[in-house]
């Protein structure tokens, strides 16, 4: 694992490293979340590859579009 640095501004803002940029397909406009985890804190990008790598994480039930079906149907029956 290589360390990299950055530096706030004063304004909050923070410079991602060219190198790890490019790594993970970070460009103008990319959305990035941060998430606290165990005491650190996470800066995942939002790129077309994560996004497709959620695909299938939720398909366990229950299904969230079954529920959904159900909770419709009994309004009706109201």
């Amino acid at each position: 694992m290589e360390i990299e640095t950055s530096v706030v501004t004063t304004k909050g803002q923070l410079v991602i490293p060219a190198r790890l940029r490019r790594r993970f397909g970070i460009k103008k406009g990319t959305v990035v979340t941060f998430v606290e985890d165990a005491g650190r804190l996470v800066v995942q990008p939002v790129t077309r590859e994560f996004v497709h790598s959620l695909r299938g994480s939720l398909k366990k039930e229950p299904s969230a579009l079954a529920a959904l079906l159900e909770d419709r149907q009994r309004e009706r029956t109201l």
